[in-house]
């Protein structure tokens, strides 16, 4: 089978590491001409934000699918009208590449998200502080996001379409990956718990299972029934959610794709999100996706202060410790907060899990 993804950065580069011993052709799109996927696939150096480019790459495969949702979401519908399979639907990617969207289609659909304001320019922004602004489009990475928290700060705002949106009082924050294939079988992760890091608003740690009551998992199980039914087309979704300080679940947003949350399933699940993204894309039997006790995941990032040729510091003291498992993205050149590779880890309890993870994070530096 000839299989296309949109994007060729470190998401695709690990799926097709792990379809690698099956028997398809892999063709990947981006725009960085030594992007991660450029040696292990059949490359195409072009932006899959441009409609001619993403139609092009398509024809002619059997199925396309993304590593990113900012590209030509019209390319898609063309392709899917030429006979094209397009995983996830371009209705489904069309919704979460703009957050204006997602929001209206979480409030449609009863699957609790904060409450929210749309906005077309700062001029309008009339929603009580303290708030957080997303900008409709383009924000990835933490990028595109800010806290509004006083009146000094509405100056700081963005003069763009965006959603104003509660913050919430956050107690944790979680997430759940959730396959769905075409013949309709559904599975879902077990929850992770995401601690993120606060100067690059970038994740830091993963951990599994996330420490949450039956009542929260229940609460989760709600939401990942009421978004399988709403989005009605198979795929690879990462639902990120916050636990309030009183108990309540909240979806933060939805990534229609693989992701960083999912990374500690390589080694630590009976099957990874890679593995179960390539079965969803051929339309197989969903993986089995039990957790094989606990597991993390610790980013690998560039540094402050460092920009140029990467260069791994301690990554020969990481690799003398048990149950410890390195993934580096190909990347040549690294720059301040920029994910360079991430490090799983397993453990036999939490509190042996973090602190083999705190260790780890003492011990290497991505620097140039």
């Amino acid at each position: 089978m000839k299989i296309g993804i949109l994007g060729g950065g470190q998401l695709g580069r690990m799926l097709i590491q792990e379809a690698l011993k099956y028997d398809d052709e892999w063709f990947t799109l981006d725009p960085a001409a030594d992007a991660p996927c450029h040696t292990i696939s059949n490359f195409t150096h072009g932006n899959f934000d441009d409609f001619d480019t993403v139609f092009n790459f398509g024809k002619g495969k059997d199925v396309v699918s993304i590593e990113i949702e900012h590209v030509n979401v019209d390319a898609l519908f063309e392709l899917r009208e030429c006979g094209i399979k397009v995983i996830p639907s371009p209705e489904i990617i069309q919704i979460i590449q703009q957050k204006i969207l997602q929001k209206e289609f979480y409030k449609k659909h009863g699957i609790p998200s904060p409450e929210f304001q749309i906005i077309k320019n700062k001029s309008e922004a009339d929603f009580p502080l303290p708030f957080v602004q997303k900008m409709n489009a383009g924000g990835y990475d933490g990028k595109g996001v800010q806290v509004i928290r006083t009146r000094e700060d509405l100056e700081s705002l963005w003069n763009v379409p965006s959603v104003l949106e509660s913050l919430v009082d956050i107690e944790k924050e979680l997430s759940i990956i959730v396959a769905i294939s075409e013949s309709g079988e559904t599975k879902t992760f077990p929850v992770t718990e995401m601690i993120a890091d606060p100067k690059l608003n970038l994740l830091d740690f993963n951990i599994c299972p996330a420490h949450i009551s039956a009542a929260v998992e229940t609460q989760i199980q709600e939401i990942v029934n009421k978004f399988i039914a709403a989005a009605n087309a198979p795929g690879l979704f990462a639902i990120e959610l916050f636990l309030d300080k009183s108990g309540k679940v909240w979806v933060n947003e939805t990534a229609p794709r693989l992701h960083n949350s999912g990374h500690q399933t390589q080694e630590g699940n009976a099957n990874s999100q890679f593995e179960q993204l390539y079965r969803v894309l051929k339309n197989l039997p969903l993986a089995d996706t039990a957790a094989c006790g606990f597991s993390g995941m610790l980013n690998l990032v560039g540094e402050e202060n460092f920009s140029g040729k990467v260069k791994y510091e301690g990554l020969d003291e990481v690799l003398k410790l048990p149950k410890t498992y390195v993934h580096l993205y190909g990347k040549t050149e690294t720059k301040p907060g920029r994910k360079m590779g991430h490090i799983n880890v397993l453990a036999d309890s939490r509190h042996e899990l973090l602190d083999q993870l705190i260790h780890i994070k003492s011990l290497v530096k991505v620097t140039a």
